[in-house]
């Protein structure tokens, strides 16, 4: 009852006009409370500061440049533990190999192979092999890691607020610790660790260095190895093999680093610490002396090496061969369907798969007899990819992958696939042959003895991606599909001469038109899509004029469409029955309504349509 004499008195109280007043007041504040919550979250850091507070804005400005490598494909982001973001479950291992050694930085362990003759680092070691920084006095802290594909190395970034207000700018109140990992790849026995602390504040920073030696306990036994004014710690282990008596011996030098760093007001603080890893065959325990006793002379022999060497010389070097290796890769630029790989996918695959690879052609000991045949059937793989291509195998192209053992699993099942396929000569030549496998599979690119041709599947080409870096004798091929303004799939071919001018010819499916000279050109060349009944290769490239004119009149085909011609074949839309069934019953629903306004108003006992004056139910 007394909110139904409420209610019939407030029409009453709108009345006023102070109480309209105040409502569009309200009624203001609530609409401007609307629009500003929704649009706070288009902000960079929403009403307040990053996640970590001054740490969280020093590290925003440490990171700013790895957005771009990471849109261009030329890094991705890790989740590490206490990085100051969410975890996805599942993410990318923050791992650097170079075939023989791995290194899984989030749980610092050290992979091996066994033996310098070994597949791939498929043993893991009680070894820690990285040193771990630890501030002396609390501090709040920020952090973030990436691999850097085209340089093959991780790079971790901590910023620690060093607690002296936070109204302080973060530049001068944030300790920067910047880290960067890599196994060097023309080196197999050889990691480095760089570290880089900046202290901009006006107090002195500590940190506790957790060294590998301090973190053995009795799974290694260290010494420390004194040669003229250098030194360095030598630790010697074994790996136990599952199901067999044998063991694997492990020996790592490396460089000595205090256990206390402290970094003045106003400096920097700049270690790199070199390890050199040698391993043995599987043996038996009774040989272990001998052959711990070869392993640490070698060891310390490259140690000495190393450590006589620029630090900068061996971080170029290593870039620089990594380099090299991303001269070939795929590109994706448009995907329409979701069982396509993304860039990201690819560049994963490419790295993950390459760090598991050796090196051999990099190898100073290897044979002039060998390495000719390995760069030889670089240059020109015959056979090699035969069968459908791998651009929608999910297995090879796998959108998550989460620790070492899958990711040395997917590396064992493209070697095999490989070698299955025609690429036996590439997967042997190590890691500069199974990139160019694994580029030319994803497209359906094959070598035979007379041409390069592309026979990727025509109903497939609703995306668009590059290929790049196909070797081709001592040249470089890229291949596109591409699409035009509607839609329409073609084909571009530019070539990158490495050495003097060779002539290419190329031409599209049928080769009725007459060949075209591929030159060096920068706009590159364009081939329509026309396809064949029966199937034949989209694409054929060739050194050899004549064989190009002459496998006309070898294909014997039915018919060459266009591919629009051709998809329409293959999905011509709903069956005639169909239509005709639809046709029909709009018909029959309008014939039935025509009837029933028929009955309605012309019929037997119909009303009339307007009724007179004199009608007495007016």
């Amino acid at each position: 009852m007394w909110l139904q004499q409420r209610l019939k008195g407030f029409p009453g109280l709108l009345s006023s006009s102070w109480a309209r007043r105040l409502l569009a007041l309200l009624g203001f504040l609530l609409v401007a409370y609307w629009y500003l919550a929704g649009a706070r979250p288009r902000l960079p850091w929403g009403a307040g500061e990053p996640r970590g507070g001054q740490a969280g804005l020093c590290l925003q400005a440490e990171t700013r440049a790895w957005p771009g490598l990471e849109e261009r494909g030329d890094a991705l982001r890790l989740r590490l533990p206490g990085d100051g973001a969410q975890e996805a479950a599942g993410g990318p291992p923050a791992l650097v190999g170079n075939g023989f050694l791995l290194l899984d930085v989030a749980a610092n362990r050290l992979w091996v192979a066994a033996g310098a003759s070994a597949a791939g680092p498929a043993h893991a070691t009680d070894y820690p092999p990285l040193v771990q920084l630890q501030a002396v006095s609390g501090h709040a802290e920020a952090r973030a890691a990436a691999v850097v594909l085209r340089d093959g190395a991780v790079r971790r970034v901590r910023c620690l607020q060093s607690g002296q207000g936070a109204a302080a700018a973060p530049s001068r109140d944030c300790l920067t610790v910047r880290e960067e990992l890599l196994a060097h790849r023309s080196r197999p026995h050889l990691y480095l660790q760089r570290i880089h602390i900046a202290n901009p504040t006006e107090r002195v920073t500590a940190f506790e260095a957790s060294t590998p030696a301090s973190a053995l306990g009795a799974k290694f036994a260290t010494s420390l190895e004194k040669v003229g004014d250098r030194q360095f710690l030598l630790s010697s282990g074994r790996v136990l093999l599952a199901g067999s008596s044998k063991v694997v011996l492990v020996v790592v030098a490396a460089k000595k680093l205090v256990t206390r760093v402290q970094v003045a007001p106003k400096s920097q603080f700049h270690e790199t610490v070199l390890s050199v890893v040698y391993t043995s065959e599987p043996i038996e325990t009774s040989s272990l002396e001998e052959t711990f006793s070869k392993l640490r002379e070698l060891a310390k022999k490259e140690m000495l090496e190393v450590m006589q060497m620029g630090v900068e010389d061996l971080f170029q070097e290593h870039q620089q061969t990594w380099s090299d290796l991303f001269i070939s890769g795929v590109e994706m630029r448009k995907i329409t369907d979701s069982h396509t790989p993304s860039s990201k996918t690819v560049n994963m695959t490419l790295y993950y798969v390459l760090a598991c690879m050796p090196a051999p052609l990099l190898d100073p000991l290897i044979s002039g007899e060998d390495r000719e045949k390995m760069e030889a059937n670089l240059n020109y793989a015959d056979h090699c990819f035969s069968g459908h291509a791998t651009m929608h195998a999910e297995n090879l192209w796998p959108e998550k992958l989460s620790s070492v053992p899958q990711i040395l699993q997917l590396s064992d099942l493209w070697k095999l696939t490989l070698q299955k396929r025609g690429c036996k000569s590439l997967v042997a030549a190590g890691v500069h042959g199974l990139i160019q496998g694994m580029v030319l599979s994803f497209g359906g690119l094959q070598f035979t003895e007379n041409h390069l041709q592309f026979q990727a599947d025509p109903d497939v080409l609703h995306n668009s991606y590059s290929l790049r870096g196909i070797h081709y004798n001592k040249d470089l091929i890229n291949l596109a599909v591409l699409l035009d303004a509607e839609g329409k799939p073609f084909l571009h071919v530019s070539v990158k001469f490495q050495d003097k001018p060779v002539r290419l010819y190329a031409c599209e499916a049928g080769c009725l038109n007459e060949p075209v000279e591929l030159t060096s050109e920068v706009r590159g060349h364009t081939f329509p899509v026309m396809v064949t009944q029966p199937i034949t290769p989209l694409l054929y490239i060739s050194t050899d004029l004549t064989h190009l004119q002459d496998l006309r009149h070898t294909l014997h085909l039915k018919a060459i469409l266009a591919h629009e011609e051709h998809m329409a074949k293959q999905y011509p839309g709903l069956p005639f029955l169909f239509w005709f069934s639809v046709a029909s019953l709009i018909t029959l629903f309008h014939l039935f309504l025509f009837k029933l306004i028929y009955n309605e108003y012309c019929g037997p006992g119909a009303k009339p349509l307007f009724r007179s004056k004199e009608d007495p139910s007016v």
